[in-house]
């Protein structure tokens, strides 16, 4: 076994789960050290097993290298395949052996792993990957529909160029820990609106506020593999998620972001809203033709906008809410104040409070957590934020 030499540590989403990847003899193996190096990046202990005809694709030196640790491929004496694990994801998924595991043959370890999830309940996601013709073969559907029907999880892209390849992964580990972690208990439904708002001031030109949607998304990104329901209510942004999340809306002007947000509090009923967007205040009065560029100077009206949260928190009922207080050339003492002052007027529970200057900064605090005690707790980075959020709906 040669050992990697690390990985940087994006979450702790996987903190402690031993996680099978059992790799089969498709040629998106070679994938699998990516996907090695991505488990680990989340904390997982990664146990990789390999099929023969996986062997004939990646060398298990290289997957031994990408997961740190011996690749098992063969019998043996340990039959750690028996041993106790948080999920297995098998990736590629050829036909063969998704057939085989549904029939119960045990012709080597990997198959002996599903075996021993299935009898178990150890969570079990299978990634298939191979031609479209063998996809769309009826036979498949048969298979991967016996699969859903027993409790196991399929990730399946689109088709490209004639494949079903294997999704990014990215997208495959943050599907796997969602799956892996929807059994802990106090998993939420979760809204959350992020990035910034956007309102015309004439046909070509716009009045907007700056978010680039950062923080939204890495919240929105670690909550999902966290195990909770996601639904995310994104305006304009100049950053985007790792992978796709299956439950975003788009709405940039604030008037349309406010109706998209009383629609998912009536139709989703989140336990828990996450106010993490920078909604327009002011809005221009009226919008204009095209605006004739040869004047000298041009005066626009602007009237304040409905507010968001206390309209949705309403619309939605009960539910934990979460805001965010953005302020600049302000002392600690009076961001704390405003934020206070937003969770009293608005009845929240929470309000992370940040400076502007504080965000180009890395040796100031990220944020403040201010609660309705009036207590600040400091948070130092993103990812503490994420951490400290997911502890406040696991509660």
């Amino acid at each position: 076994m040669v050992g990697d030499t690390g990985v940087s540590q994006l979450s702790n989403s996987l903190a402690g789960r031993r996680v099978i990847l059992a790799v089969t003899g498709g040629i998106a193996a070679v994938e699998s050290i990516k996907l090695c190096r991505e488990l680990r990046r989340h904390g997982a202990l990664v146990f990789p097993m390999m099929t023969k005809e996986a062997t004939k694709v990646i060398t298990p030196l290289a997957l031994s290298w990408g997961s740190g640790t011996d690749i098992v491929s063969d019998w043996d004496p340990d039959m750690s395949q028996l041993d106790a694990y948080d999920g297995i994801i098998v990736a590629p998924a050829t036909r063969n052996t998704i057939a085989k595991h549904l029939n119960g043959i045990i012709d080597s370890p990997v198959m002996m792993a599903l075996s021993a999830a299935r009898g178990s309940n150890t969570p079990i996601i299978f990634v298939p990957s191979m031609h479209s013709d063998l996809f769309d073969d009826p036979v498949t559907g048969d298979i991967l529909s016996q699969l859903s029907a027993e409790g196991s999880h399929v990730i399946a892209d689109q088709e490209t160029e004639g494949k079903r390849k294997q999704p990014n992964h990215f997208r495959i580990v943050a599907e796997s820990s969602h799956i892996i972690n929807s059994e802990l208990p106090g998993r939420k439904r979760v809204a959350i609106t992020l990035g910034s708002n956007l309102a015309p001031i004439d046909h070509v030109r716009s009045i907007i506020n700056y978010s680039s949607g950062a923080t939204g998304w890495a919240i929105s990104e670690y909550l999902y593999r966290m195990g909770h329901d996601v639904f995310c209510l994104a305006g304009r942004t100049s950053s985007f998620p790792n992978f796709t999340m299956p439950k975003v809306r788009n709405a940039e002007h604030p008037e349309e972001m406010l109706d998209e947000a009383l629609k998912i509090a009536s139709s989703f009923s989140p336990e828990v809203w996450i106010f993490s967007a920078a909604v327009l205040d002011y809005l221009p009065d009226q919008v204009q033709v095209k605006i004739p560029s040869s004047k000298d100077d041009i005066q626009i009206k602007l009237t304040p906008s409905r507010k968001h949260i206390p309209r949705v928190i309403e619309a939605t009922g009960e539910c934990y809410s979460i805001g965010f207080k953005l302020e600049s050339n302000v002392d600690v003492q009076q961001l704390l104040e405003r934020a206070s002052s937003q969770i009293s007027r608005y009845s929240m529970d929470v309000v992370f409070a940040n400076r502007l200057e504080d965000l180009k900064s890395s040796s100031t605090p990220r944020a403040w957590l201010v609660e309705s005690s009036g207590e600040a707790t400091e948070i130092p980075n993103l990812m503490s934020l994420c951490n400290k959020i997911e502890s406040l709906l696991a509660n």
